[in-house]
């Protein structure tokens, strides 16, 4: 399981403030180069904690409504928005401890609902950004944003902008289709791009297993040439839990970017170096 799914389960734990109905929400698939990025709006993937406002209130994907103070949604529109409660790249642990909270604090303060689709228009999503850049020519307020949404012409264009974006820190991009509707579930009318790297480290230590993997590996402790330590556990086969690599043996990984503490993030087994 990755670091990101592993503090989001222990901030779930924490509980939100009361239940509501689960937001039918649009989710992206991964991006395949066999489609015509000219025909796509693309935007910065941001890492922050997806949301619906429903018009009165923020929910989580799961349902539960967050603990948002009163004065943080005050001047919010009437109409339903879908965007994600981030503070800023690289800090997405600091953003779900905020929004985790059962009640109101001042840690809101830093956070942002930063919006990208208007989930009750009928409308293309070319249709539904025209209807949200005229609500937010009437926005007042300072936690609500509209995420810039760009063209390229190819994808050329597209890598370029990759690759500027995750130099400054970013997690990646998305791209929507111009003509898409919003429907509820994952589609290819809504793509991820993150970059993907590879690395090259030696085992230095184990982590023992917990829950079904107990008696198993955990995680493999490793150390890169950049002297860097942390631990993988995806990617790893029962198989491979059972018999780890050995201590000093060489093992191949990839990761997508770097922590703002300089590790490897998301980091994913693949194999032993022979």
């Amino acid at each position: 399981m990755c670091f990101r799914w592993s503090l989001l389960l222990f901030c779930c734990a924490l509980g939100f403030a009361q239940a509501a109905e689960k937001p039918d929400l649009m989710h992206g698939k991964t991006y395949s180069s066999a489609i015509n990025p000219d025909l796509y709006w693309v935007s910065e993937k941001l890492d922050g904690v997806r949301a619906r406002w429903d018009g009165d209130k923020l929910i989580s994907r799961g349902g539960q409504v967050f603990a948002a103070p009163p004065w943080f949604s005050a001047d919010f529109p009437d109409v339903a928005l879908d965007g994600e409660l981030w503070i800023k790249r690289g800090h997405y642990a600091q953003t779900l401890s905020v929004v985790s909270q059962k009640q109101a604090h001042e840690g809101w303060k830093e956070i942002k609902l930063m919006v990208f689709d208007l989930p009750r228009h009928k409308g293309s999503f070319t249709q539904r950004l025209q209807v949200l850049s005229q609500v937010f020519q009437a926005n007042t307020s300072p936690y609500l944003a509209l995420i810039k949404q760009f063209r390229v012409q190819d994808e050329a264009e597209l890598m370029k902008n990759l690759q500027q974006v995750t130099r400054q820190g970013g997690e990646g991009l998305m791209l929507h289709h111009q003509d898409a509707l919003y429907i509820q579930g994952r589609t290819a009318d809504l793509l991820k791009l993150k970059p993907v790297q590879e690395g090259v480290a030696i085992v230095i230590g184990y982590k023992p297993g917990k829950g079904k993997f107990q008696g198993m590996v955990g995680s493999l402790k490793l150390r890169d040439k950049q002297g860097r330590e942390f631990y993988v556990g995806s990617g790893l086969s029962d198989q491979q839990r059972k018999y780890a690599p050995p201590i000093s043996s060489m093992v191949r990984f990839k990761y997508q970017g770097l922590t703002k503490n300089g590790l490897p993030r998301f980091p994913v087994f693949l194999e032993i170096v022979k």
